[in-house]
């Protein structure tokens, strides 16, 4: 990777000083209160103790990748995915980046029964709707034990006690998922809209990782679990909007610091911009979501949603078009919408106007600019 593949000095700061809505020292949140709910049931249930891991999230590659057994050539390494400080060094992309050095701490203990809780904001490039945020909040719970046998029946009553917690009475379903750090993973599922919806994965810690922080599996076992807890909230609340969990809003900042069920708020009028862009074949919504979030800044809230409408590649574009906007070979063309909607004001024509082109600059990749 080259020097601009890495993030600048203005990102990292902006991405170290976003609030984390899990940590009680930055103020109160309803995430909080269901992590608390969660942690509380799981450690009774167990009759565990419990230690809260809180590192930060600028971490070594190797910690969030390496020693959690990710392949070098794993496609979840690329820049478009990861955001890189340098070549070593990264924004951790899962909170199961800061568990192999928190398992070394048990070294030569014995008689350990302990749920670690690792929560805090992830960093990714992820397209922008009402559902994903570029830092969304994780949490990893991960329950240790000086003993070998824990096994699949701990692992699926620790997904029944977990949904129970974050959505009581709901259904659910596990279907098998391999993640590099564990064995016998699985996924989570629960009914939302009509539909199977992920709320959580996991799996039996896998022995690599635990020899790789100096623990024999011949002696000890655990479970491994990641929840987004954006979703987990929004489901729980009855939410349609990733970004009331931010909002300033009086009406809605109140009903961020309950599990009580959401009250409806009035949406705001929505203005929809179409623009016609060119970027490389190899852009989606994800790292398009990404480079609109670095260009909007504090803005980048916004936006309700960037939906590809249209995507044409340079050969399927008739030579009038390709004049037109200056099209390359392995340039595409996409119709992009964009609905903006802010949460808690009202845009005039003139400032819809203005983002807009904010979002085109940054997003077009042609020599031709069609701003308003």
């Amino acid at each position: 990777m080259s020097h601009a593949d890495y993030l600048t000095p203005d990102l990292i700061t902006r991405a170290l000083t976003l609030r984390d809505l899990t940590d009680p020292a930055q103020g109160p949140h309803a995430i909080q209160v269901l992590l608390d709910d969660i942690v509380g049931a799981l450690s009774a249930e167990w009759r565990s103790t419990v230690r809260y891991v809180r590192d930060s999230p600028i971490v070594p590659v190797r910690e969030n990748y390496d020693r959690l057994g990710y392949d070098p050539g794993d496609v979840t390494r690329a820049r478009r995915y990861t955001r890189y400080i340098s070549s070593t060094v990264m924004l951790r992309s899962h909170t199961s980046a800061q568990l192999p050095t928190a398992l070394e701490h048990y070294g030569e203990r014995t008689d350990v029964d302990e749920l670690i809780v690792a929560p805090g904001l992830v960093y990714r490039r992820d397209a922008v709707d009402r559902s994903h945020v570029g830092e969304p909040h994780q949490v990893d719970l991960w329950r240790i034990r000086s003993a070998p046998d824990t096994d699949d029946r701990d692992m699926l009553d620790m997904i029944a006690r977990l949904v129970e917690i974050v959505l009581p009475g709901a259904e659910w379903k596990v279907t098998d998922v391999e993640h590099p750090y564990t064995v016998g993973g699985r996924q989570i599922d629960v009914p939302h809209g009509g539909e199977w919806l992920e709320l959580a994965e996991c799996g039996r810690i896998h022995p690599d990782v635990l020899r790789g922080s100096g623990l024999d599996p011949e002696r000890w076992s655990g479970l491994a679990l990641g929840m987004g807890l954006e979703r987990a909230l929004m489901l729980r609340k009855g939410m349609s909007d990733i970004r009331y969990l931010r909002a300033a809003d009086p009406r809605i900042a109140s009903q961020m610091l309950t599990l009580d069920p959401w009250q409806h708020v009035s949406p705001l009028p929505i203005a929809r911009r179409d623009i016609s862009i060119v970027v490389a074949e190899e852009e989606d919504e994800e790292t398009l979501g990404d480079r609109v979030r670095v260009a909007l800044g504090d803005d980048a809230d916004v936006v309700e949603s960037l939906d590809v409408l249209s995507r044409t590649a340079h050969d399927e574009l008739p030579a009038a078009a390709r004049i037109r906007l200056g099209i390359e070979p392995g340039q595409v063309n996409l119709l992009v919408r964009i609905l903006l909607r802010p949460i808690d004001r009202t845009l005039t024509s003139e400032q819809a106007n203005a983002l807009r082109n904010r979002i085109y600059a940054a997003v077009h990749d042609g020599p031709v600019m069609e701003l308003i």
